[in-house]
């Protein structure tokens, strides 16, 4: 990682790789520099303590004159360069670091923060004088708030090790167009790369192996599909199930059949995403997602288009006359019950939508039970069978449930603070069909014979 010169980077997977390490060695890269500043964030000061003692073992063995200030919690190097270590526990912080600028960022546990947070402090990456290298450099577990911005951002964003490129345009004040192009890099971790900590200690590899599969999974195998507090642990996309629509959520689109009915739910944004989803039931109850409609800006996840309520109405409107799956069809639609508040003007965000003809019903928002009925309708029964698939054209649906995490306050229910508009869209549309508790039949292991008696059935009751 030390050899890599994007823009931006993230080494990130297992826990014991020397992450935090690399970070602090990093930083040291322009202290040659008097005009040199950076900045290494934690999400809250006592995380900072672990980091700063480390920080001093380093500097001070490296530069044995640098000066330590504890009440900024920075360091002054005999050329003048500093390195402040800071802390962003909420959202609102981040304004502290306003008017600052900072040649080299550093994010020690990347999932700890939102998008947002991290976004702001890109805007304070920038030089202090000429001749200056401008660069962020992350590093984190799966597992955590921002766990699913970060997978998409940078562990998704490309082949792992392999520069991913993204070209901005700006039109300068003469009107002409200016091209950049910025550069980012995923570079997994494995405790296996830190030699010093595996002769120092061999058997953290025996208590990273004994943890449950989630955390082990996640901590020794760097894997970021499964991870400790996941809330949707069920939820599966299976391509090669595609077809037979047994052990796998996702499913390849198809006609719906006349005399289903069609459900049309919303969770209404502005600044964060507004999310409108159409449920497609069948005969049974089981719901289909059969399209969705996300007001997300693109890469840049939890952030809205700023789309006003009437235009939305219109697009809905425009959906439901277009999709061969919804066109002719009657649909009964639930939303957010905070769209039906009157607003200064005596008029509701509902009426706007009930005036271009889109007409919605409050939803049921007890959060706990929502959260339950979506575990019953995840839950496989014994042929393989859910009672909520979706197609796998709903991209942003697949994108966000699987990283869900559950709140560190209200620990039964999903963390508000994540992206979680399509999941509160889909609890308002099965809480219009209430089901009762089921059974969850794990997937069949690979080799799996019907016939053999030792398989058994393996059950878990969904509480």
């Amino acid at each position: 990682m030390l050899r890599r010169a994007e823009d931006e980077g993230f080494y990130g997977g297992a826990a014991g790789g020397g992450k935090s390490d690399y970070l602090l060695i990093e930083a040291l890269r322009q202290v040659e520099k008097r005009d040199y500043r950076g900045l290494i964030l934690r999400k809250t000061v006592p995380e900072l303590e672990q980091l700063l003692e480390r920080a001093e073992v380093y500097y001070h063995g490296a530069y044995p004159n640098v000066k330590f200030n504890s009440t900024f919690h920075t360091f002054t190097f005999p050329s003048g360069a500093k390195i402040r270590f800071g802390s962003l526990h909420r959202t609102p912080e981040r304004t502290k670091y306003q008017g600052k600028q900072y040649e080299f960022i550093g994010f020690d546990e990347l999932t700890h923060f939102n998008y947002s947070e991290y976004s702001y402090l890109k805007s304070r990456n920038r030089a202090n004088a000429p001749g200056m290298k401008v660069y962020m450099r992350s590093t984190g577990n799966p597992g955590g708030i921002g766990h699913g911005w970060v997978k998409n951002y940078f562990v998704r964003a490309g082949e792992p090790g392999k520069t991913v490129w993204q070209k901005d345009e700006v039109t300068m004040p003469d009107g002409k167009v200016q091209t950049f192009w910025s550069s980012k890099i995923f570079i997994p971790s494995k405790v296996y790369d830190n030699k010093i900590l595996l002769e120092n200690d061999f058997e953290y590899l025996k208590r990273l192996a004994a943890l449950p599969e989630a955390e082990r999974r996640a901590l020794l195998d760097g894997d970021w599909n499964i991870f400790a507090g996941q809330v949707f642990t069920e939820f599966e996309d299976v391509p090669e199930n595609y077809g037979t629509r047994q052990w796998t959520h996702v499913i390849e689109p198809f006609k719906v059949p006349k005399g289903w009915k069609v459900i049309r739910s919303m969770d209404w944004g502005y600044t964060k995403p507004f999310s409108v989803g159409w449920h497609a039931i069948d005969f049974v109850g089981r719901y289909y997602r059969i399209r969705e409609y996300y007001g997300c800006q693109k890469d840049r996840p939890d952030t809205g288009i700023e789309k006003k309520s009437a235009e939305v109405a219109k697009d809905i409107r425009i959906i439901e006359a277009q999709d061969p799956n919804l066109a002719g069809r009657r649909i009964q639609g639930v939303a957010d019950p905070a769209i039906f508040t009157k607003e200064s003007n005596g008029t509701s965000i509902a009426d706007t939508f009930l005036k271009q003809g889109i007409v919605f019903e409050p939803g049921k928002n007890d959060r706990i039970a929502g959260k339950m009925q979506f575990h019953n309708r995840l839950a496989f029964d014994e042929g393989g069978e859910p009672m909520y698939y979706v197609f796998n054209t709903c991209r942003d649906f697949i994108r966000t449930i699987p990283d869900l995490v559950y709140s560190e306050i209200h620990v039964e229910d999903v963390d508000t603070k994540q992206e979680d508009h399509i999941y509160d869209e889909v609890r308002y549309a099965i809480m219009m069909n209430a089901i009762a508790p089921r059974y969850s039949v794990k997937p069949p292991p690979p080799g799996y014979n019907p016939l053999d008696v030792d398989y058994g059935v393996m059950k878990r009751y969904v509480r």
